[in-house]
């Protein structure tokens, strides 16, 4: 065809432009369609929020402005995969505990849940399609022994004696014990009746953390003596009824309880600072020491399910553990120990 020119050359390349334009150049996208996780959200704090423990409110808004809001807050609803929500737990996991985790997805799924319930075209991801990573910060979880807690009931003035002999000898959580009214204390069946919780922020009365917390739980002994001392010389009158009630007749604060009354006592105790949760925690591993069954402390605690109580508490080893344990070992030590009889090897020799 004889040597190709400059002007031939682009020529040849004009006609197969179109061809390699089609090929290398991508479609634009398409515009984004349908609602957003922001518009999702906004959704939920006017139709689901307000139906809502305070409490759970205030870790749900934690958990959007954190982590979901910065992270998802510009996606659309359609595109929350399996992917893309994997992806994000899997970022959250460093530095941050399981429970953290798992907590913060279901603010998300409960959006979620809510925006499909709506209307919205939403993908059916779910928390059973996540695999949360193993491991994360685990934070050591501080408690009293029960040497502690008495001494600790024992510095404290009233009402506060009381207040954290009922959480050392009940593992009432603190809002629980500041909720209790005369009308739950059942003197004639020994019982305590668990009905409400106040919350920490507001001081407003609420339903205590699940179902299965809203539950009785033995009156021993002890409390019942303190209770009724508590109540002839103690108890001040108020309108709602509360066992521990300020001058104003109301709840006490858990954080000016913890701050004023417990703290100090703990460091003229030189004890290790904590706070009223370790009074739970105390109870819990105290019944496991002294060898009470698994499910015995699953309804003292009124955990829903019996394997919160192992992952919280499954590292105390208790003494009918400990008991059972030594038990084995010297089976096994005594069937291990035999008498050796001299080999020819073992003889001494005659010189």
């Amino acid at each position: 065809m004889g040597e190709t020119t400059r002007i031939s050359r682009r020529a040849a390349l004009a006609t197969f432009q179109p061809f390699l334009d089609r090929v290398n150049i991508a479609p634009p996208p398409l515009p984004k369609s349908g609602k957003s996780l922001l518009e999702a959200v906004a959704d939920w704090r006017i139709h689901i929020a307000p139906n809502l423990k305070p409490s759970t409110v205030r870790a749900a808004e934690s958990h959007l402005k954190q982590h979901i809001i910065p992270h998802l807050g510009t996606l659309r609803l359609s595109e929350f995969t399996v992917k893309v929500v994997q992806a994000f737990s899997t970022s959250l996991i460093s530095g941050r505990t399981r429970k953290t985790v798992e907590n913060v997805l279901q603010t998300l799924f409960s959006i979620l849940q809510t925006a499909r319930r709506f209307g919205s075209t939403a993908s059916a991801v779910s928390r059973a399609d996540i695999v949360l990573p193993n491991g994360g910060v685990s934070r050591e979880v501080r408690f009293f022994d029960a040497e502690q807690v008495g001494k600790i009931v024992a510095a404290a003035k009233e009402p506060y004696s009381t207040m954290f002999a009922v959480l050392g000898m009940t593992g009432l959580r603190a809002g629980e014990m500041l909720g209790l009214k005369i009308s739950d204390l059942d003197f004639t069946r020994k019982v305590i009746h668990v009905r409400r919780s106040i919350d920490s922020r507001t001081r407003q009365e609420q339903t205590p953390k699940s179902r299965g917390s809203a539950s009785d739980v033995p009156m021993p002994g002890a409390l019942e003596k303190r209770l009724l001392e508590f109540l002839r010389a103690g108890y001040r009158e108020n309108l709602n009824g509360y066992v521990f009630a300020n001058r104003n007749g109301n709840p006490y604060s858990i954080g000016k309880v913890t701050e004023y009354r417990l703290w100090p006592a703990l460091e003229n105790l030189e004890i290790e600072r904590a706070g009223l949760h370790a009074f739970r925690h105390a109870a819990a591993s105290e019944l496991l020491e002294q060898g009470a069954p698994l499910t015995v402390v699953q309804r003292q605690l009124r955990h829903r399910d019996a394997r919160t109580t192992l992952q919280k508490y499954g590292h105390i080893v208790g003494d009918a553990q400990r008991r059972a344990v030594e038990t084995l070992a010297e089976n096994i030590e005594r069937h291990a120990t035999v008498e050796l009889e001299p080999s020819a090897e073992m003889e001494p020799s005659v010189a």
